[in-house]
C-alpha cells in the first residue's frame, strides 16, 4: 500500500519541501500526517479524504458535485443515515452506492445492507458533505405532506374552545417543528406563513429573497398559527390587532431565538419568525466584508473616546449585526456598555441590554434619560425615530459618550439632513456626528460553481461600470447553480459599505443647512467610496455578480 506522502507527491498537491515540512511538524505535536497537512493549509480536507480513499482502494466523491439519487437515499431513514454519517447515492449494477466518512464501519454496511435488500458498495465522502447532503436531501417535505393530510378538520366557530386541544395535538406540534428546522437548516433569516383563501402558503427568506416552500390546506390553518402563539406567548384569543412574541428552540444542539409578529389580514391571521442565530451577533468585523479603505476610515471612528457614529440602511441591510460587531470590539471589561432597543434581537455577555416597553412608559428617551444617569462609556441606541431621542443621543455624544445607533437614510451623507430635519440644531449635528456608515446586503457568488466570463462593453456602459472605453474588459463572474447552493448560484451574503467622516469641510455644510447633493460630493472628493463602487470592487474581485449590484444598489 502506498504511503499517503506519496500519493500526494503523485497527484502533484505537495512539494517534497512541504512533506518534509509537515513531517517535522508531525513529529514535533504528534498528530496524524493528514491532519497536520489540513491544519497548515498545505490541502484541503477534501483532496485529503480523497488521497486517504486513493490509499485503501476505494473511489472519492464529492458529494456537492455528485448527482445523488433521490431515490436511493430515501431508502435508509434519516437516523440511520445520521447516525452512521453515511449516505445511500445511487446504484451500480445493481448494489446500493453508500457515501461514507467512515468506510471502515462495517455496523453501518450491515445496517444498509439489512434495511435496503441490496449488497453495498463503499464509497469515501467527506463529513461535511455527507452531513450537508444529509440535510439538503431528508428535508422532511414527506413528513410535512403526511402530517398535513393526517390533520383533522377545524370548525371555525368553536376553535377557541377546543384551543388546547388544537395546540396539543400531536401532528400540529410535529409540524410546526418540522417547519422551523428545515428553515434553520436551509439557512433562513425569516419564515413567512401566510394564509389565502383556499390554502396556506409558507415561504423562507434565504439569502434576501423569498422562496416559496409549499402549500398547506386551509384546515390547518387555524392549528398551526394558535401552536405559534402559544409558544411565542402571544394572547391566542385576540386576532384583531398585530401582536409580537418571542420563542427559543434547540436545533443541532445549538439554542436559537425566533422573534414573532402577528398581522390580521382578510384570510387570517399571517405570521412572520425571524430567526436571531446568537453566532450572528458575534461575528468579527473584518467577516463582514469591509475593503480596506472603508474598514480603516470606520475604525478611526469606534475607536474614539466619544462621538456619533450612525449606521443607515433600509431595514434588513444587517445594520444591527454591523452594530454588535462593533460592541464586540468597544466593549472591554474597564467599560460600561449600556444598549436600549427595540427589541433586544441577541443577547450579548458583559453588556447590559434594556428592552424597550411602550405600554409601560419605556421609550427610547425615557430609557435614554435614565441610562445617561448609569454612567455609561457606549451607548448604543436600537434605532432614531424621533426628535426627543436624537436630541437625547447628540447630547450624550457631546458629552463624552461613544453613541451607536441606527437611522433609516438610502445613503450616509443623507444621515445629516435627517437629522436636521428631525428638529436638531445644524451646529450640534456637525459637532456630534463623527461617521456615518451606509450599507446593503448583496447575495456571495457560489465559490463551487461560479463561472468567468468576459461582459461586453455596452453591458459594461449600462451597469456605469469604473472603466474606460479602449482599455482591457475586465474577467467577471456570474451563477450558475449547483446542489452545494440549491441551483441558485449564491450562497451567503455580505455587505457593501459607503463610509462617510465628518471632516471640518462636512461639518461647515451641516451648519450651512447644505443639501445631501452638496455633502455627498465633498465627501467623495475627500475619499468616501460610494455603495455602487464598493459593489464594483467586489465584482472585480469575483466576490459577487454585476446583476446583483444593481439589484441591490441604485
Amino acid at each position: 500500500m502506498k504511503q499517503l506522502g506519496d500519493i500526494l507527491l503523485e497527484g502533484g498537491l505537495l512539494t517534497s519541501d512541504q512533506l518534509q515540512q509537515a513531517v517535522g511538524e508531525q513529529q514535533r505535536v504528534g498528530k496524524s500526517l493528514g491532519r497536520v497537512l489540513v491544519e497548515l493549509g498545505m490541502v484541503t480536507e477534501s483532496q485529503l479524504v480523497a488521497s486517504l480513499a486513493q490509499q485503501i482502494g476505494l473511489q472519492f466523491v464529492d458529494l456537492t458535485e455528485f448527482p445523488i439519487d433521490a431515490s436511493a437515499a430515501s431508502l435508509v431513514p434519516d437516523a440511520v443515515s445520521r447516525r452512521h454519517t453515511a449516505l445511500p447515492v445511487g446504484f451500480e449494477e445493481g448494489r446500493l452506492v453508500v457515501a461514507m466518512a467512515d468506510p471502515a464501519n462495517v455496523f453501518a454496511m450491515d445496517d444498509f445492507r439489512s434495511i435496503t435488500g441490496y449488497e453495498v458498495k463503499a464509497v469515501v465522502a467527506t463529513k461535511a458533505d455527507v452531513v450537508n447532503a444529509i440535510n439538503r436531501l431528508h428535508r422532511m417535505d414527506t413528513d410535512i405532506d403526511d402530517l398535513t393530510a393526517t390533520l383533522d378538520v377545524l370548525d371555525e366557530h368553536d376553535e377557541l374552545s377546543r384551543v388546547k386541544e388544537i395546540v396539543d395535538d400531536a401532528p400540529i406540534v410535529k409540524f410546526v417543528n418540522l417547519l422551523i428546522t428545515q428553515a434553520i437548516q436551509d439557512r433562513a433569516s425569516d419564515i413567512h406563513i401566510e394564509p389565502a383563501e383556499h390554502d396556506m402558503r409558507v415561504r423562507f427568506r434565504i439569502d434576501g429573497v423569498l422562496h416559496e416552500i409549499m402549500r398547506s390546506p386551509k384546515t390547518i390553518q387555524s392549528g398551526v398559527i394558535s401552536r405559534l402563539k402559544i409558544m411565542s406567548d402571544i394572547n391566542i384569543a385576540e386576532r384583531r390587532i398585530p401582536q409580537d412574541g418571542r420563542m427559543s428552540v434547540t436545533a443541532n444542539g445549538k439554542k436559537i431565538d425566533l422573534r414573532v409578529a402577528t398581522l390580521p389580514t382578510v384570510w387570517g391571521e399571517k405570521v412572520v419568525m425571524r430567526i436571531l442565530d446568537n453566532s450572528t451577533a458575534m461575528l468579527r468585523l473584518a467577516d463582514l466584508g469591509f475593503m480596506e479603505n472603508n474598514f480603516t476610515r470606520y475604525e478611526e471612528s469606534f475607536t474614539k473616546p466619544y462621538g456619533m457614529i450612525l449606521v443607515t440602511g433600509p431595514t434588513g441591510s444587517g445594520k444591527s449585526t454591523t452594530l454588535y460587531a462593533t460592541l464586540n470590539i468597544v466593549n472591554t471589561p474597564d467599560r460600561n456598555t449600556i444598549t436600549v432597543e427595540d427589541p433586544v434581537e441577541y443577547r450579548l455577555p458583559g453588556i447590559n441590554q434594556v428592552q424597550v416597553n411602550q405600554k409601560a412608559g419605556l421609550t427610547f428617551a425615557a430609557a435614554l434619560r435614565s441610562i445617561l444617569r448609569s454612567d455609561p462609556d457606549i451607548v448604543l441606541i436600537g434605532e432614531i425615530r424621533d426628535h426627543e431621542t436624537a436630541q437625547i443621543a447628540i447630547e450624550a455624544a457631546l458629552t463624552g459618550h461613544l453613541v451607536l445607533s441606527t437611522l433609516h437614510t438610502n445613503d450616509a451623507p443623507s444621515a445629516i439632513t435627517r437629522l436636521i430635519e428631525m428638529g436638531i440644531e445644524p451646529f450640534l449635528v456637525g459637532s456630534a456626528l463623527d461617521c456615518v456608515l451606509a450599507q446593503r446586503l448583496a447575495r456571495r457568488l457560489c465559490p463551487k460553481c461560479k463561472e468567468a466570463y468576459q461582459p461586453s462593453e455596452e453591458s459594461l456602459v449600462h451597469a456605469r461600470f469604473p472603466w474606460e472605453s479602449g482599455e482591457p474588459v475586465p474577467t467577471l463572474y456570474r451563477p450558475v447553480g449547483c446542489s452545494a447552493c440549491s441551483k441558485t448560484g449564491y450562497k451567503g451574503r455580505m455587505a457593501l459599505h459607503e463610509v462617510m467622516t465628518v471632516s471640518e469641510d462636512v461639518e461647515r455644510l451641516a451648519v450651512e443647512r447644505g443639501s445631501a447633493d452638496q455633502i455627498g460630493r465633498v465627501a467623495r472628493e475627500q475619499g468616501m467610496q460610494t455603495l455602487r463602487l464598493d459593489g464594483m470592487s467586489k465584482v472585480l474581485l469575483g466576490h459577487t455578480s454585476l446583476e446583483e449590484i444593481l439589484r441591490v444598489v441604485v
